[in-house]
């Protein structure tokens, strides 16, 4: 598949790399992605291009429960440990956070203002997060987030995605 040749062509990937198709609202699919995994990373989500006609249904669950199949199944699967790719959106949408105060595990976006201000996005990645800890905690599921503000390099789709729309912007005017 000449989308992902860049990553087929990374040395050892011959060897060590296997790239697998799932859809995060099923179940039983992520459960076959991940069986036999030490590691995982969690990297999809859901990022509307617009302004989304039912929010809840084509960006929140999608996140909510894809990111919980995910965990689930690696749970299962006995997975050591799970990366989930977030992001800074799910912090840094909070007035109520102290200026010049150091974003931690505890540093959330405020999700009433995110509905309010319609950041599906953000209301997403927070709630996401939010539950996956609980999970965790739950579960005993070594689970890290890291939250990038930008993910950027070689695309992996025929058309420009978020982040790089992002960079565009700047380098436009």
């Amino acid at each position: 598949d000449a989308k992902n040749a860049h990553l087929k062509a990374l040395e050892g990937a011959g060897e060590r790399l296997q790239l697998l198709s799932a859809d995060l609202m099923d179940y039983g699919s992520i459960a076959s992605a991940v069986a036999g995994c030490e590691g995982v990373f969690h990297v999809a989500s859901p990022v509307p291009s617009g302004r989304p006609t039912n929010p809840e249904e084509q960006v929140i669950a999608p996140a909510v429960t894809g990111t919980l199949n995910v965990l689930k199944a690696c749970n299962e699967a006995k997975v050591k440990r799970v990366v989930i790719v977030s992001s800074c959106a799910a912090v840094f949408n909070n007035p109520n956070w102290p200026k010049g105060k150091v974003f931690t595990e505890d540093s959330w976006s405020d999700e009433d203002l995110c509905r309010k201000g319609e950041d599906w996005y953000l209301l997403s990645k927070t709630r996401a997060e939010r539950e996956a800890f609980a999970y965790a905690a739950k579960t005993g599921l070594d689970v890290v987030a890291i939250l990038p503000s930008l993910v950027l390099g070689p695309l992996m789709q025929p058309t420009v995605n978020a982040s790089s729309k992002i960079l565009l912007k700047y380098l436009k005017g």
